[in-house]
């Protein structure tokens, strides 16, 4: 998959994640189909905090260091501690979007020289198209426990 491939997978998310929260109406926005998986409104806020406090730093700082040791995001940690089961969902994804926006727009302008920079990710060398391919796997998992969630609101 090209580049501009992925920036588009990646654009798309926010509006499906969007979608799907309407699909789910308001009564089954927290619906956990089991005890390790987030509702609909923690998937929401999840992506809207990987994608400013994670993605959006990382690429940020393998732009701007030689070759930065980046963080990991502890999601489940997260989701407790900021209580996403009562936050509100449309708003989560909307800020979700606005984030990704940023972070495509970062980007799309990049050069091939700029997506070959490195960090240092759990323990490997990376570069930062590695990351944006990161990112789409990351998406790719999400939207199929999004899909499984609609499943059973279906069923």
């Amino acid at each position: 998959m090209t580049l501009r491939e992925t920036l588009e997978r990646l654009g798309a998310m926010p509006a499906f994640v969007e979608a799907a929260l309407h699909e789910a109406g308001e009564e089954n926005l927290q619906l956990r189909p089991s005890a390790d998986t987030f509702a609909l409104v923690e998937q929401a806020c999840h992506l809207r905090d990987l994608e400013r406090e994670g993605y959006l730093v990382r690429v940020r700082r393998t732009l701007g260091e030689s070759a930065p040791v980046l963080e990991s995001f502890d999601g489940q940690a997260v989701a407790a501690a900021r209580d996403y089961a009562s936050q509100d969902a449309h708003a989560a994804a909307q800020d979700f979007a606005a984030a990704r926006r940023e972070l495509v727009a970062v980007v799309g302008a990049l050069g091939a020289e700029e997506l070959k920079r490195e960090a240092v990710f759990e323990g490997r060398r990376i570069t930062l198209a590695d990351l944006v391919g990161m990112i789409d796997a990351h998406d790719n998992e999400h939207r199929d426990e999004i899909e499984h969630i609609l499943d059973d609101i279906e069923d």
